[in-house]
């Protein structure tokens, strides 16, 4: 006699191999909140870089740099990584999958862009301007700090326009016949 007993393993699951209604909707629930506070925390680095830009305040210049250096060493990475990690687990625990969707490939795609940039590139630029604010106390930056947020704040936003709007259709990588 077969025990009808799931293995914790297999227990979110359903019949199908995919997530259980009450997982797949905790999961969906945590990639919203980490995704909206990436965008946040791009919003609040946009802010601090406009206040750098046009401040006048030697003390105000600096605060703004140091913030932003600090919401790039605990805050971006994890969050960055976070919003992947769910997307992913999303796209295999749901019809959605991978490769089945132009919009799920392109938000992929979108998210490893602004991660991949986040950590070798926006990270970097922040340490560099926080040490010359500190070193140089009238060192304003250039207009040029402005081009990251706003880059990063216009993937989001294209992101979140292709999750409501599920744009082009199915790939040739789709199974017929399924949803």
């Amino acid at each position: 006699m077969t025990s009808t007993v799931s293995s914790p393993a297999t227990a979110p699951r359903t019949a199908r191999g995919r997530m259980s209604p009450r997982v797949r909707k905790a999961n969906l629930v945590l990639h919203v909140i980490v995704s909206v506070s990436w965008l946040g925390l791009d919003i609040g680095l946009l802010t601090l870089t406009i206040v750098a830009l046009t401040t006048d305040d030697t003390m105000t210049l600096r605060a703004a740099y140091v913030a932003m250096r600090l919401f790039g060493d605990i805050l971006l990475i994890p969050v960055a990584l976070l919003t992947l990690a769910t997307g992913v687990v999303l796209c295999l625990g749901t019809h959605w999958g991978v490769t089945r969707h132009w919009w799920v490939l392109a938000k992929l795609g979108l998210t490893l862009t602004a991660g991949t940039l986040t950590i070798f590139s926006l990270r970097p630029g922040l340490h560099e301007a926080a040490r010359a604010a500190l070193a140089t106390p009238a060192d304003h930056g250039t207009a040029q700090h402005l081009v990251p947020p706003i880059v990063s704040l216009t993937m989001y936003v294209t992101m979140t326009l292709l999750s409501i709007y599920k744009p082009w259709g199915r790939t040739p990588w789709a199974r017929p016949g399924r949803r």
